[in-house]
């Protein structure tokens, strides 16, 4: 009987290939688009899983008391803390501190590397599942002068050889002795690089490192801690508390322990909570996903059902054979379970077929697990959870129509079917819009912040890290720069123009009110900083070699309005118990996201403070000049590889992220409204078919091609008015909503809720059209010969 089942299901299939293909086709598409989300959404979900002790990993932040009694969260914390951690605090089993990372020179013999490396406590490697290949975690970051190199990073520079106890010299100033090997760090974890360095080395080769040891204010350290199994973090918190009340007692910072499994997709705190960030992503397109999956279904059991209808002089004649009603409902289950195991098996060729593109789309080396239990756990859920809607309607609707009405050409209520068909048809076009007009409103919303007034020219603007001998070089680098035409200007400074590291709370002035706790971004510069960067002036001077400047500032407009300063040039600001005098206004500078405001920052002149230089190039042939400026730079710090980044390429990276979530949402969105076609075309088919013999009649009766087009096309165009009018008030409120997270945003214009619903409603009067001329241009004598 199942062979029988199987024999019939298939003949069904083949006997109508067109709708056939349609239904699987669009369905596979379907689950091949949302296959591919969930791959980048379980890849997300996962970061930082593979650490053993990850029930029991925190990394500790700080919430202070910002404006307007707001709390503000902060990762940087004092280093005193990590010793009153380790040594008197119970319940605490690890504790580790480790500097923000950065690019080194890594020598051993011949071969020199710039690698990214941590300097790190030393239980970092007891708490972290960083698998040691050799070496012991217990020792490897023990000594101050070892090093702990990932196996990429070893062969690099040992080859095969037993790296050991070999000797690696480390920006040209320590020796270190190769204690540990260990595995490549994995692509998700949130933790990367490829060397570690002990944290005791970062304390005898760095001065102020080594007077942070006691410094409570200076924050400016990552603290990692591992709790003692079952302790709850909220007990320990409060006691933490205490310690640092205790050793600074105008401190109002409140420690909160920052579980390892959200580091990634919990970034962004509000009012000392975590509020969001990468999780949001994944949100949105885990119901992406699941919205293109449910417009693939509904295709699929639009189809399913109208060609079922199809059937029921098969199900009068089976009845009247002996055939019983459940024989029939698990006829017509099987076959739709059989269409949908098709549909999944080819998606899943589909998908390996896409993932190369779209890992390059994505940035990662996503996969399917084939070996992973819940997969196939999933892939059943998908297969018989669709299988089975779909073939409900026919199964238990078909299965129920008495033999001898059928077979004696009574009328039976099949088109009862048409009515769902619609809503159907509504509820995915609904989607499609929805999904069309967050598409725009993404885009509308990243170039909004591409094209924001960012108040420098950062054209031919040159950043430089600082490395080796450029801090003790620089002026002899500047002067030879300038004297050769390789650069109009040039400076140094202690954040990146692209971004601000440091920010300061310590800050005062006449007039503070007793709610404003400001955090102000901090610019620490050498002179001609103005100048190189492009920025005008408002007020008072720049730094001057005339003048004493050692305490002077320079303030943005953003910090003059936020301290609400009438006079600000000759204003007295107080900053780490030390007086500055304001010299200057300037225009605002954006550094920091560009959908947020401009933060209140000063401007101070302190060279020493030496982390970038930038260097403000002519215009000409670039690569000509960066080769000139790269001779320079190898004569006065042969040591180091020139390493350089354009100001304008930096800007950019700022929207990596958000560009690949856009080429993404373009993608699928385009996606659901083709399937959504793709759905319409074959009902479009079905119809058109159903009605051969009306059509063929009105024809004799002198309708012309394009009244028929007409008839057949109006009904599918009214579902999709119906669904616009559902989805644009529906997309407007939804994606307004979304746009409250950004101070800086875009206003959602009537046009794009429009633009969205006549561009569905053309593609569904283009789809349905094909098959309408089809039909209208057929030869009425073919259908009407047998009447």
């Amino acid at each position: 009987m199942i062979r029988n089942w199987l024999k019939i299901a298939f003949r069904n299939i083949f006997k109508n290939s067109v709708y056939s293909f349609i239904n699987i086709f669009g369905l596979a598409a379907g689950i091949a688009s949302s296959l591919l989300i969930m791959l980048w959404v379980n890849d997300e979900l996962s970061f930082d899983s593979f650490h053993q002790n990850k029930e029991t990993l925190f990394q500790v932040y700080g919430n202070a008391e910002g404006d307007g009694g707001k709390i503000v969260t902060q990762r940087s914390l004092p280093l005193p803390l990590a010793e009153e951690l380790r040594k008197n605090q119970r319940d605490i089993q690890y504790v580790a501190p480790t500097d923000w990372g950065g690019n080194h020179l890594l020598v051993a013999g011949e071969k020199k590397f710039m690698k990214e490396g941590l300097y790190a406590g030393e239980d970092f490697l007891k708490m972290f599942s960083f698998p040691l290949l050799q070496g012991s975690p217990n020792d490897a970051l023990k000594n101050p002068t070892g090093i702990v190199l990932t196996k990429t990073t070893a062969i690099a520079l040992f080859g095969t050889q037993d790296a050991l106890g070999k000797m690696v010299r480390v920006d040209d100033s320590i020796d270190a002795t190769v204690t540990g090997v260990i595995e490549d760090v994995s692509s998700r974890s949130t933790l990367q690089f490829e060397f570690l360095l002990p944290f005791q080395s970062y304390i005898s080769s760095q001065a102020w490192v080594k007077n942070s040891l006691t410094n409570w204010r200076n924050n400016a350290f990552q603290i990692y801690v591992q709790l003692t199994e079952g302790v709850s973090p909220s007990i320990v918190e409060d006691r933490v508390k205490s310690v640092i009340t205790k050793n600074l007692p105008e401190s109002k910072m409140k420690p909160i322990f920052h579980p390892v499994g959200k580091w990634r997709l919990w970034s962004k705190f509000e009012n000392g909570k975590p509020a969001g960030g990468g999780i949001e992503a994944v949100r949105s397109f885990s119901l992406v996903a699941v919205l293109i999956l449910v417009i693939a279904c509904i295709n699929f059991m639009n189809l399913a059902t109208a060609r079922s209808e199809s059937r029921a002089k098969e199900v009068g004649i089976r009845k009247s054979v002996g055939s019983r009603r459940k024989e029939l409902i698990f006829q017509f289950i099987s076959e739709s379970m059989i269409v949908v195991l098709i549909a999944y098996v080819l998606s899943l060729v589909m998908t390996e077929l896409a993932l190369p593109f779209y890992n390059n789309l994505v940035g990662k080396k996503l996969t399917i697990e084939f070996g992973n239990q819940l997969f196939w756990i999933a892939s059943f859920i998908v297969v018989f959870g669709t299988g089975l809607i779909a073939g409900s309607y026919p199964a238990f609707y078909l299965s129920a129509f008495k033999a001898v009405s059928v077979l004696k050409g009574k009328s039976i209520a099949i088109g009862i079917g048409a009515t769902p068909r619609k809503i159907l048809v509504v509820l995915q076009f609904v989607l499609s819009i929805f999904l069309l007009v967050g598409s725009v409103v993404f885009n509308q919303q990243v170039q909004h912040g591409k094209k924001r007034e960012i108040g420098y020219d950062r054209e031919n603007l040159l950043v430089i890290e600082n490395q080796g001998d450029i801090q003790k070089k620089y002026k002899i680098i500047k002067n030879e720069l300038i004297s050769k035409g390789l650069a109009l200007q040039a400076t140094s400074s202690n954040n990146p123009i692209t971004n601000i590291y440091a920010y300061m709370g310590d800050v005062s002035w006449q007039g503070k009110r007793d709610d404003q706790r400001p955090s102000v971004a901090t610019e620490a510069t050498d002179y001609d900083f103005i100048k190189t960067i492009g920025v005008k002036i408002k007020e008072g001077r720049d730094f001057s070699e005339q003048f004493n400047d050692s305490l002077s500032l320079i303030l943005n407009q953003a910090a003059v309005d936020y301290m609400n300063l009438k006079n600000p040039v000759g204003e007295d600001i107080k900053w780490n118990d030390r007086k500055y005098k304001v010299i200057g206004i300037m225009d605002n500078v954006l550094m920091g996201s560009v959908y947020k405001p401009v933060d209140p920052m000063m401007i101070v002149y302190d060279p020493s403070w030496f982390a970038f230089m930038v260097i403000r190039m002519p215009k000409g042939d670039v690569s000509e000049n960066l080769k000139k400026i790269e001779a320079v730079f190898r004569q006065h710090n042969p040591e180091y590889p020139f390493d350089y980044k354009f100001a304008d390429v930096e800007f950019q990276r700022k929207f990596s992220s958000v560009e690949m979530i856009t080429s993404i949402s373009n993608v699928f969105a385009s996606l659901a409204i083709l399937i959504s076609c793709l759905g319409l075309f074959g009902l479009a088919a079905f119809t058109a078919e159903q009605r051969t013999k009306e059509i063929g009649i009105r024809k004799v009766l002198g309708a012309n091609v394009s009244s028929v087009i007409v008839l057949l096309s109006r009904d599918f165009a009214k579902l999709v008015l119906i669904a616009f009018v559902i989805a644009g008030p529906l997309s407007w409120w939804l994606m307004n909503k979304w746009l409250q997270a950004f101070p800086y945003r875009i206003t959602i214009q009537w046009w794009v809720i429009a633009l969205a619903g006549v561009a569905a409603l053309l593609l569904a009067v283009i789809t349905v059209s094909s098959q309408a001329v089809k039909a209208a241009t057929a030869n009425p004598a073919n259908s009407l010969r047998t009447e």
